[in-house]
């Protein structure tokens, strides 16, 4: 691939609802310029951006792909990102480091429910984008159906730059409002506007150039004069309205047979930024925020934006320059990780193919293979000018599954498995839940979770089964109690002995705390240590299901002591035994983790989620609308929320989106925590049939 320069340069995300059909598109593409001499197919498992076995095997893009398309000296580079809902962190990514969106919607099934978070995510980021109604070729093919839903959904206005030519299996081209010319087929030859969609086409150009002309002042006052512009100023003002986001060009295509893409190319070239024209971006350094602009001549930021770990080519690692022109060969400083990097021979990645380059100027993307340390959102930069670029923020995993390795092998492995899954993905995250001593594993839903666990089996030859994790209960008391306990073992040779009497009481400031109220020397201070052991022990256990206990005074304020057969271990099981006797008597209670719930739903949906919050022993703190949506607080048992991603999807048609953080822990009502106990016991009996 040829050297191109950052004016020569446009980094495009492809996003849409899952089956939209940015894959094939940006596969037609790559046919069209050249690239390729033959599409590919969903079904046969051989297109460019669908390379990942696992995207072969369910017929969906899982990750995002590079496509670098070239047409008239300028480098497209397509991001063809996920359109499933659990995928979204790899849209995120792909959405942060490029200057411009297409957003995909299928002529048929119009504004979707991934199509609203990817717009959504456009707004967040500011992106300048189109709106591209593809598959005009489809049965029940409808332009005018699919722009009103999107145009119900959007606060932007959005204004037709094309026209279909023809619907459905008539569909054979496009009618370009700029230059009020038809494109048949591909559009590579122009031809004049039949007679029967001239009138439809000049009425949508008086729209379109009264568009244009409100991007800039100069040719409003212009066309309020005259009444008409060059076409030159049409563009001018086009390309300023589209990246003041003042309004959406509206596209047509059906990327399947090849039609409408030329025009979409050269839409691109015309209306859409290149890295030079975007804002600048703050990078932190050394002496403070440093704004930075796509320049060859600026130091040296590369952010990096997606790793992958292969079995046979090893770690790829993705990235966007922000500033100054990166070489081959050549050492750079990861602030982040406070290591210095080698990279070898750059590459530009087309799917899984790398085309190899020497020089990769500012703006364009890139990938490097075999980084020691080097994750995702690491930025790399010369260690005379440290630079750190900022993350995107990305949505909290609220999906939980327990870890279980297969094989004891694979136990030796959990830990840097995970850890490398969840570098390569900001949305996954795993930790170790001490109170139920459960590796647990978080990520977007069941599908998320499920390509992570294949890719651990498949990538990285480590494999797990998954299990819905335990609620980290927790034990305590509510009232004061005491108890004492004997221990004496008399066998042949020396004996054990040790009684302790010990008090117990609630505690709120801390989880536990150890008294020696022995006076008198009943007890040696000696056996102290060993006491509060076999406490501390039956304590991380627990007494009631098997769960932590906390929230415990204890005081030590009396026992006896054997001359010859007092031994630590004595006194450690007679702490510990004295303990949970007085536990039982201390109308001891399980305690369960309560969250704070925030639901944002459709207005229409509000009735039926409270209605679900109501099943959920769920406390309902406010309700509030913005922007068309319902927002629900509530504090609801965790217990409650462990498949909630999976019930909220169903509920509102995968509209709805919740977010929840840990509040506090109460006491579980009394038929909650018999049901516990019953399954404990049920536990212990399957232990014991073993």
């Amino acid at each position: 691939m040829k050297e191109y320069s950052t004016n020569h340069i446009r980094n495009i995300a492809l996003v849409s609802h899952s089956g939209a059909g940015k894959t094939i598109l940006a596969e037609a593409l790559l046919q069209i310029t050249g690239a390729t001499t033959r599409m590919g197919n969903i079904n046969e498992g051989n297109t460019i951006g669908d390379f990942d076995e696992e995207e072969i095997r369910r017929g969906i893009s899982l990750f995002t792909s590079v496509i670098p398309v070239e047409y008239k000296d300028v480098k497209i580079n397509f991001l063809d990102t996920p359109g499933y809902t659990d995928f979204v962190g790899e849209t995120i990514s792909a959405l942060s480091v490029v200057e411009s969106a297409i957003v995909v919607i299928d002529s048929v099934s119009g504004f979707e429910v991934g199509t609203e978070i990817a717009w959504i995510y456009c707004n967040k980021f500011n992106l300048p984008r189109f709106l591209l109604i593809n598959k005009m070729n489809r049965e029940n093919a409808n332009f005018k159906k699919a722009l009103q839903s999107a145009q119900n959904f959007s606060k932007i206005r959005l204004v037709p730059i094309q026209l279909p030519w023809g619907e459905k299996q008539d569909f054979i081209g496009v009618i370009d409002l700029l230059a009020l010319k038809a494109y048949k087929d591909n559009g590579k030859t122009e031809q004049d506007i039949p007679e029967d969609l001239k009138s439809a086409a000049k009425e949508a150009r008086t729209a379109l150039v009264e568009a244009a002309a409100e991007g800039d002042d100069t040719l409003l006052e212009k066309y309020l004069e005259n009444g008409e512009l060059t076409v030159e100023e049409i563009k001018q003002g086009l390309k300023k309205a589209v990246q003041s986001r003042s309004f959406v060009p509206v596209l047509v295509a059906a990327g399947g047979a090849e039609t409408g893409l030329m025009s979409l190319l050269d839409a691109i070239i015309t209306l859409f930024p290149s890295p030079l024209e975007r804002d600048p971006v703050l990078a932190q350094g050394m002496d403070g925020d440093e704004e930075l602009t796509a320049d060859d001549s600026g130091p040296l930021a590369v952010y990096i934006w997606k790793t992958t770990a292969d079995p046979f080519v090893g770690k790829q690692t993705y990235f966007k320059i922000y500033s100054g022109v990166l070489n081959s060969d050549i050492r750079l400083w990861n602030q982040n990780k406070d290591a210095e990097e080698r990279l070898g021979s750059i590459y530009i990645p087309r799917g899984k193919e790398n085309l190899s380059v020497s020089v990769i100027h500012s703006g364009d993307i890139g990938i490097v293979p075999k980084l020691a340390v080097t994750a995702t959102g690491n930025t790399l930069s010369d260690k005379t000018h440290p630079l750190t670029l900022p993350v995107p923020e990305y949505p909290n995993a609220l999906y939980q599954v327990a870890i279980v390795p297969k094989t004891q092998a694979d136990s030796a492995k959990i830990s840097p498995t995970l850890t490398r899954l969840c570098e390569e993905d900001m949305t996954l995250s795993w930790h170790q839940e001490p109170s139920t001593n459960q590796t647990v594993l978080q990520g977007m839903g069941d599908q998320h979770i499920d390509v992570a666990i294949r890719r651990a089996e498949n990538k990285l030859q480590v494999s797990f089964l998954i299990e819905v994790p335990k609620v980290p209960y927790r034990e305590t008391i509510t009232k004061k109690s005491q108890a004492m306990y004997r221990h004496k073992k008399q066998s042949g040779g020396s004996g054990q002995f040790g009684e302790v009497h010990l008090r117990i009481e609630p505690l709120k400031e801390k989880d536990f705390e150890f008294v020696n109220k022995i006076f008198g020397g009943a007890i040696s201070s000696n056996y102290m240590p060993a006491i509060e052991k076999g406490i501390r022990n039956i304590m991380k256990e627990g007494i009631l299901a098997g769960y932590t206990v906390t929230g415990i005074k204890v005081e030590v304020f009396d026992g006896k002591m054997h001359p010859v057969d007092s031994k630590p271990i004595a006194f450690e099981i007679a702490g510990r035994e004295s303990f949970k006797l007085a536990f039982k008597d201390a109308a001891p209670v399980m305690l369960e983790p309560i969250m704070n719930v925030k639901v944002t739903v459709p207005e229409d949906n509000m009735g039926d989620i409270l209605g679900d919050m109501n099943t959920r022993r769920s406390r309902v703190q406010g309700m509030e609308t913005e922007k068309g949506h319902s927002i629900i607080s509530a504090k609801v048992p965790l217990a409650q929320m462990l498949r909630y991603t999976a019930d909220l999807r169903s509920i509102t048609g995968g509209r709805g989106v919740f977010d929840m953080e840990f509040s506090h822990y109460e006491i579980v009502p009394t038929h909650v925590t018999q049901e516990i106990l019953d399954a404990r016991q049920k536990q212990l009996a399957s232990k014991k049939g073993d």
